[in-house]
């Protein structure tokens, strides 16, 4: 015998499925409507403007670290001072990929050993995290040790209490700012005692992706720690590697992103990359400079970007609110800034959601894609990414992804009841 729930949240997904839509919330792209704002970058610099402001012609060749303009404007907001900051290409999980490798082939400053003379090198990976990071360590057969994130980044506790004890575990993984997926920003407290903590391996490192330091979605412009001050201040001032691009700034295909670290990791980068390439594209660094101008213009832009995004945002937050205020096990993240929320579902139900969705037309991520291998233990987390598809399309998917939760949860239920009545 079907329950009335369960027939009613079948009635309501046949209808979603009769709808034939055709929608996309898996990955965090910038809109088009986004990627018109930096359309005037497309005539920067003229045909007499290629010099920089020191007169280097941006055309040729050198410049491995970049525009100094450039890393000027940029360092103010990445906590990175300009000459140990570098400009490079469009991509940077490149950079992050290049500079694992880079420390797998060569030894870092304080290292001992290259990493691929070492029996393991592990690395922490906080979940619900960022999928392409653990790609990346999946790729170069570095392992991943899952760690529980809080509101404030991080547990601590367990953190500090692996890196003490365990010289394999070479590094961390860190979105610090409106983090991916939750949007969590990292107390002082946790940057500090990330910055500080003893670890086992001399040559631990924390990759600092601070993807979002200027994608606000309220006027509250949130500040995080400086992780490298506080590290050269507590005698461990090459353990962070800082990075950040434009990608959801000006063009995500054109645009720029940056390498902030000690001086003796910046030497030791650039004379590595030296061997791969001659220097970036800083004709491109030069369009950056001429179109952004200065902090102000900066900010004013990114004022721009979150009168686009943010009613996408509130368009998420107003029907989950609607549809599960008082569903239990329905909990959703409410990020002031970055390019994601945070659905948690009972546990058990993430894949099954995800998998009506797809029948139904709605494209979300899949279930897991927060966690190493693509394996969620709980299977109870799912992203949302709302910014690329225009905003009624966003309300339309949000809409059909209730469909899905309520259907899943019904389902979920009707079992239980199934369940209990055999054991009876």
């Amino acid at each position: 015998m079907t329950t009335p729930g369960l027939e009613d949240a079948r009635t309501a997904y046949e209808k979603l499925q009769a709808e034939g839509m055709k929608l996309d919330l898996t990955r965090g792209k910038p809109s088009a409507q986004q990627l018109d704002l930096a359309n005037p970058m497309l005539g920067l610099p003229g045909p007499e403007d290629f010099r920089a402001a020191d007169g280097t012609d941006t055309r040729n060749y050198q410049g491995l670290q970049g525009l100094a303009e450039l890393r000027e404007l940029f360092a103010p907001f990445l906590q990175v001072p300009a000459e140990q900051l570098i400009a490079f290409g469009n991509s940077s999980l490149e950079l992050m990929h290049d500079t694992l490798v880079h420390a797998l082939l060569s030894p870092l400053p304080g290292a001992e050993k290259r990493w691929v003379d070492e029996e393991r090198v592990v690395f922490l990976a906080p979940v619900p995290g960022y999928d392409r990071h653990f790609g990346v360590c999946e790729r170069l057969g570095i392992e991943l040790l899952m760690v529980p994130m809080t509101d404030d980044g991080p547990d601590m506790d367990v953190v500090e209490e692996l890196v003490a004890a365990d010289p394999t575990i070479k590094g961390i993984w860190c979105v610090p700012k409106y983090s991916n997926p939750t949007g969590a920003v990292y107390s002082d407290e946790t940057v500090r005692r990330l910055a500080s903590m003893p670890t086992a391996a001399p040559d631990f490192r924390i990759i600092w992706d601070n993807a979002y330091a200027v994608h606000h979605l309220t006027e509250d412009e949130v500040e995080i720690a400086d992780v490298l001050a506080l590290a050269a201040e507590a005698g461990h001032e090459d353990r962070p590697f800082v990075v950040g691009s434009t990608s959801k700034i000006t063009l995500a295909g054109a645009g720029v992103a940056f390498l902030g670290a000690s001086a003796a990791n910046v030497e030791w980068w650039l004379r590595l990359t030296s061997k791969r390439t001659i220097g970036p594209d800083k004709t491109n660094h030069l369009r950056h400079v001429r179109f952004l101008r200065d902090a102000d213009g900066l900010r004013a832009h990114m004022r721009a970007h979150r009168e686009i995004i943010a009613p996408k945002f509130a368009a998420v937050e107003e029907i989950l609110t609607r549809e599960f205020a008082h569903t239990p096990g329905v909990e959703w993240s409410k990020p002031k800034g970055g390019y994601f929320v945070t659905l948690t579902v009972p546990e058990g139900t993430a894949t099954e959601i995800v998998r009506l969705a797809k029948e139904a037309g709605l494209a979300l991520t899949p279930a897991g894609a927060t966690h190493p291998g693509g394996e969620d233990p709980q299977d109870s987390v799912i992203r949302l990414a709302p910014t690329f598809p225009p905003l009624p399309e966003v309300g339309k998917a949000m809409e059909g992804v209730a469909v899905c939760v309520r259907l899943a949860l019904a389902q979920r239920g009707a079992q239980a009841e199934r369940s209990s009545a055999q054991r009876k």
